[in-house]
């Protein structure tokens, strides 16, 4: 049985800050179900080739006891940065193709994205757009 690894702030900015991104984070909801914020946490980071990512944890998942405990975020919206705008990839790449957004990925995709990105030549998008592919 696949046991569910939740998410937290501190947990995907570690996978960040340990993927060599500048990162900044702040947790959304508080504990309270009531509280008015529509995500329970958010990090962006910057990467040194200057690409970026910002990731959203929208709500809690609730899950049986025998699953898991109380509220968890097992799956977190990521959004492609470039200069600080939204963007998607150079062909390629298995994420953010035609889109720049990936939803619903859990710590394992999120660790693909993650080398993805930090290990991107920024000149590929130089590249494409000479060529005409993006």
């Amino acid at each position: 049985m696949d046991e569910f690894k939740p998410m937290t702030a501190e947990s995907v900015g570690s996978l960040l800050e340990e993927a060599g991104a500048e990162v900044l984070v702040r947790s959304g909801r508080s504990e309270s179900y009531g509280a008015p914020r529509e995500f329970s946490f958010e990090v962006k980071a910057t990467f040194p080739n200057g690409m970026g990512l910002h990731v959203v944890a929208r709500q809690f998942n609730y899950r049986d006891p025998w699953e898991a405990q109380g509220r968890i975020n097992d799956m977190v919206d990521v959004s492609l940065l470039r200069a600080g705008s939204y963007t998607s990839l150079p062909k390629g790449f298995d994420y953010f193709q035609g889109i720049d957004e990936e939803c619903g990925l859990d710590e394992e995709r999120l660790k693909e994205v993650i080398a993805c990105v930090s290990g991107l030549n920024p000149k590929l998008y130089v590249l494409q757009e000479m060529t005409g592919d993006l």
